[in-house]
C-alpha cells in the first residue's frame, strides 16, 4: 500500500479531527441535558408529592358536608 504525502494526509485528517471534536461536544451536551432532565424529574416528583400533601391537608380541613366527588384527587396523580 502506498502512503499519502504529508500534506495530503494532513488534509484528509482535518475533517476527521473536526468530526471527532464535534462528537465530543455533542456527547458533553447530551450528558449535560441528561443531568438536567434527571434533576427536573426529581423536582417534578417532589412537587407532586407536595401537591398531594397540600390536597390532603385541604381535604382534612374541610367539613365532610362541604366535600363532593369533585374534591377527591384521582388516584393517578
Amino acid at each position: 500500500m502506498t502512503e499519502l504525502p504529508d500534506s495530503l494526509a494532513a488534509r484528509a485528517q482535518a475533517p476527521l479531527t473536526e468530526l471527532e471534536t464535534k462528537l465530543a461536544f455533542a456527547e458533553d451536551l447530551l450528558d449535560s441535558l441528561n443531568q438536567t432532565v434527571i434533576r427536573q424529574q426529581g423536582q417534578i416528583d417532589l412537587m407532586q408529592q407536595q401537591l398531594r400533601l397540600l390536597h390532603q391537608q385541604l381535604q382534612d380541613a374541610l367539613p365532610d358536608e362541604a366535600r363532593g366527588p369533585r374534591d377527591d384527587i384521582p388516584p393517578h396523580y
